[in-house]
């Protein structure tokens, strides 16, 4: 008995399945834009522009610590030093607990940095080594 019912359910479902006669209609979809929708896009990607501009100004790389001492007349003293003798390079002073930092510059490499670190060392004789820092960049 259930062999039969099933039987008679597939043929009349290939009977319903098989109604296609070959013809082909060809529909139109229109799509009606809402203006509103345009504005929220531009104005999500003028947020997402403000708000990735500060990450796109700074990147790792390396700076050059000139001195690092306890003494802060010591160091801003050295950091004048640099102002008048290299003022293509920024300085950055930096004051982590009990001392006093002084690094200069923001090079992408450490090559870059070393060859400044050589122009450095005749006002500099000690003391100072490339460190690994997260330095400003001008966005291009």
């Amino acid at each position: 008995m259930k062999n039969v019912v099933f039987l008679l359910l597939l043929i009349t479902g290939k009977l319903f399945a098989q109604t296609d006669s070959g013809a082909v209609a060809i529909r139109t979809v229109v799509i009606h834009k809402d203006p509103r929708i345009e504005a929220l896009v531009k104005k999500q990607a003028q947020i997402n522009e403000e708000t990735t501009r500060d990450s796109r100004r700074s990147m790792p790389g390396f700076r050059i610590q000139v001195i690092q001492s306890r003494d802060r007349n010591k160091v801003f003293a050295e950091k004048t030093k640099i102002y008048q003798q290299f003022p293509d390079l920024p300085p950055y002073l930096i004051y982590q607990q009990p001392f006093y930092k002084l690094k200069v510059g923001n090079f992408k490499t450490q090559e870059e940095a070393e060859e400044y670190e050589k122009q450095l060392s005749r006002l500099f004789p000690t003391g100072m080594f490339v460190v690994r820092d997260i330095i400003e960049v001008k966005p291009d």
